[in-house]
């Protein structure tokens, strides 16, 4: 597809954002109560946003012009953090982690496989660099210290390769196995290839030239229009003390600094504007009085009955629901204003808030703001006006004309309007500080004014002893216990420690399965259905490899610090855990019981530990701190086995962890475990915030598990092999059970002899009985415990005809006897 192709998809599906947010905005505002209708609306736009996001981030993939990829990743953050959002609004609307879209997805003519939630190929191809640097560096340390055990396995592995090549060219010599050129990949598929691999240097090429020209032409700009930059303002500034000392008959005070120095006098404000803007804030002020004093009058008469008025009122507010306000919303607009042309750039938009929130914020001001109302329309504070700036981005980026712009490189014009106005700030503040002395000056020399020494109260000396009070203790808490070491020899470290290890190359699309087609039906009949293989896999994409891979996005999402993966052996929680580590080049830290057991012993050692570890997963982050068997961290009692390796040693400190983490902490905590049932439910819900149930798999993930588990591994499949039958037969037995037996039955001389005794399903079924399956039972017991889990009380309530808000309130009652039942003991 050529980069036109691109360019219009990319135009069609911004179009396609804008439509939507419009959709979005009135629906925010309406209220609504019926609870069908609710998730009815929040599916559609979650279903909407997928499909926008996996079209925008194919086309940031895709597109070589520098500029208009940042704007596109702008967007496509944007667009990531609101599928979070609405992720988060209806699980607290049907109070459960899995949700199912039949129904909506037949009347937007869309299959489920594309509900599948693409991960972004720049988490990885942005730092591949750095990943691939690190991952030098940790089989460095562990050749060097003699740690890594699986070189006698790679020693194995290698040879069994070698002689396999061998053999391989012994029978084409002998004429038995086609020559290599036989099964060679296509020409087309190589040199589609190529055509990635060129795309991507040029990528890279026209990044760098962005990077280097944003300096030059800034550079430039300064020579040759700093100077008169520099003149005007400073006649702005003489001519507004004149014209001040004329009409009010003192000078102006000079605007602070962090007020916006003499850019929050110029701004870019209409006289109409500014007038407007004061008279709205007067009347606000005397609207305000005005109800003050009413309320003052009208509350000792009718005190009973508006408390009576005030609760029916609640309770009719709580009954309807609003849509909660969105952090990515108005991220997504500028995006799209830049992109149709509705108005300023995001820059200029930033920019003019900033200067309109302290105008309006600073009554101090206000009066020289009328003074200077007509000198706006003689001084302007940019050397390109409001309507200029309109029409540059009208051509940014709808109907832009590029046709001069063939290789899709930057474009030096737009640079040079951002680079500009940065300029023209730097300079600023030194004409400020200049003309803030000459102000001094004038009003020493005209109006004989002196500068009153600002007197030091008493008050100001306790509040500031108390600061310095609170700081040292701020300071003590978050003191650095490893300040005089670099993170290179921490890092080492902890590899050396084998606290941190080296993830798996496992991708998420290798954890097999489908999708559930019975979710909605079942549910219509108040049947909670086990949720499949692929409804697990989009929640790992959501909580776990999304945030990890955007910082952007992260900061401002619904925040998850810790995920929960519970299930029975063989059900692949460990393999998901890699896959995050995979997906997003994270760094991976195991502080399972067995792992920590006898290390860094004590309190202070353990203390020592857990600094380590965090310090260098936020100097390096992403990073994931893995927990195996984490239900031995909160064993309600202990077995007299384990008690040597102090089990609960983490038990106290990961709550003050997770209170520790931020949203600029890339960090995520991830605990696996198959036997939840053994750990105390209060203290174990406490530190996981998301607890996700993986299943065994159901018919159609087992169907599609065995195809493809069996072709990988070399298998040819006929119709003699009846895959539904295997998979029918195989109820109960789990992804590690399959890809045991596959292995175990597929050997070098089973492969060969295909040809001419195809495969059965017999063969794989007498491998498969002698292994013990997940029974029903156990199945049971996992949701009979994730229904004492908070989320399943509320889920449990609501299907047996409760309410969230009941739950919500049970939970805290229960939580306040407990406490006093505490308190008493």
């Amino acid at each position: 597809m050529s980069n036109a192709m691109y360019n219009k998809m990319w135009h069609q599906t911004q179009e396609a954002l804008s439509a939507l947010l419009d959709k979005e905005t009135q629906k925010m505002i309406e209220p609504q109560r019926n609870q069908v209708l609710i998730f009815q609306t929040l599916a559609t736009f979650y279903i909407k946003y997928v499909q926008i996001f996996r079209n925008l981030e194919n086309v940031y993939d895709q597109i070589v012009h520098p500029q208009k990829r940042i704007l596109i990743r702008k967007v496509l953050d944007g667009v990531m953090g609101r599928i979070l959002e609405l992720k988060n609004e209806m699980v607290e609307l049907e109070l459960t982690e899995f949700h199912y879209f039949d129904d909506i997805l037949q009347d937007l003519k869309l299959a489920p496989q594309q509900l599948d939630i693409p991960i972004p190929k720049y988490f990885l191809k942005e730092k591949l660099e750095v990943i691939k640097g690190r991952e030098k560096i940790l089989a460095q340390i562990l050749a060097d210290s003699g740690i890594d055990t699986s070189d006698m396995v790679w020693r194995r592995f290698h040879q069994y390769k070698e002689t396999e090549k061998l053999r391989e060219e012994e029978m084409i010599f002998l004429g038995m196995n086609p020559p290599p050129l036989f099964n060679e990949v296509s020409a087309t598929v190589i040199q589609a290839e190529k055509v990635d691999c060129l795309r991507n240097e040029v990528q890279i090429k026209h990044e760098e030239d962005y990077r280097e020209a944003l300096v030059t032409i800034k550079n430039d700009l300064k020579l040759i229009e700093g100077l008169d930059i520099k003149e005007n303002l400073q006649d702005q500034i003489w001519h507004w003390f004149i014209e001040c000392r004329n009409l009010t008959g003192t000078f102006p005070d000079y605007p602070d600094i962090e007020e916006g120095g003499s850019a929050i006098i110029f701004s870019n404000k209409t006289i109409q504007q500014v007038i407007e803007d004061i008279i709205a804030n007067q009347e606000e002020e005397e609207k305000n009085e005005k109800k003050k004093k009413k309320k003052k009058e009208k509350q000792p008469k009718k005190a009973k009955k508006q408390k009576k008025g005030t609760k029916e009122k609640n309770k009719e507010e709580d009954e309807k629901w609003k849509m909660s306000p969105s952090l990515f919303l108005p991220a997504m607009k500028e995006g799209c204003n830049a992109y149709r042309g509705t108005g300023r750039s995001p820059a200029v938009i930033q920019a003019q808030e900033s200067i309109n929130s302290s105008t309006v914020q600073s009554s101090h001001y206000q009066k020289p703001l009328f003074t200077c109302i007509f000198l706006q329309q003689t001084f302007s504070i940019s050397r390109v006006s409001g309507a200029v700036l309109a029409r540059r981005y009208k051509e940014i980026w709808m109907k832009k004309d590029e046709s001069w712009n063939f290789s899709q490189d930057y474009d030096p014009e737009l640079i040079k309007e951002e680079k500009r106005k940065e300029l023209e700030s730097e300079i600023r503040v030194q004409v400020d500080e200049l003309m803030r002395q000459e102000l001094k000056n004038l009003k020493l020399a005209v109006d004989r004014e002196r500068e009153r020494p600002v007197k030091a109260g008493k008050k100001k000396d306790k509040k500031k002893g108390k600061k310095g009070k609170k700081k040292e203790k701020k300071a003590k808490k978050d003191k650095d216990l490893t300040a005089d070491r670099t993170i290179e020899s921490l890092y080492k470290e902890l590899v050396e420690e084998g606290l941190l290890i080296q993830a798996l190359k496992v991708n998420l699309s290798d954890y097999i399965g489908d999708y559930s087609y019975l979710g909605t039906t079942l549910r219509q009949v108040s049947i909670e259905p086990m949720p499949s293989l692929l409804d697990v896999r989009q929640l790992i994409t959501l909580y776990g490899i999304w945030p990890l891979g955007s910082a952007a996005v992260h900061e401002k999402a619904p925040l998850v610090k810790s995920l929960l993966l519970a299930g029975p052996s063989g059900v692949g929680k460990k393999m998901l855990v890699h896959a995050i580590c995979t997906e997003t080049g994270a760094n991976l830290f195991n502080l399972s019981s067995s792992n920590i057991a006898g290390k860094y012993p004590g309190k202070n050692g353990l203390q020592m530990m857990l600094h380590a570890v965090f310090k260098v997963a936020r100097q390096l982050q992403p990073s994931v701190v893995w927990i195996e068997d984490t239900e031995k961290t909160f064993y309600k009692k202990v077995p007299n086995a384990e008690k040597m390796n102090e089990p609960k040693r983490l038990k106290k400190h990961l709550p003050q962890i997770l209170k520790l983490l931020k949203p600029d902490d890339r960090i995520l905590i991830v605990g696996t475990t198959r036997r939840p049932f053994d750990a105390e439910l209060q203290s174990f819900c406490k530190v996981y915030q998301k607890i996700i149930l993986v299943p065994r798999p159901d018919y159609a993930s087992r169907y599609v598990l065995w195809k493809q588990i069996i072709e990988r591994n070399g298998g040819v499949l006929t119709s003699a092999l009846n895959v539904s039958c295997l998979a029918k037969v195989t109820d109960g037995f789990t992804q590690g059970h399959i890809v045991e037996v596959v292995k175990g039955v597929l050997t070098d001389q089973r492969i060969r002899q295909q040809i001419h005794k195809p495969l059965t399903a017999v063969e794989f079924i007498m491998a498969i009985a002698s292994m013990n399956p997940v029974y029903k039972e156990e199945e049971e017991s996992f949701k009979n415990w994730y229904a004492k889990t908070p989320l399943g009380k509320k889920r449990a309530l609501a299907i047996t005809g409760g309410s969230a808000e009941k739950a919500k309130d049970k939970g805290k009652r229960k939580g306040k006897k407990e406490k006093k039942a505490t308190k008493k003991k």
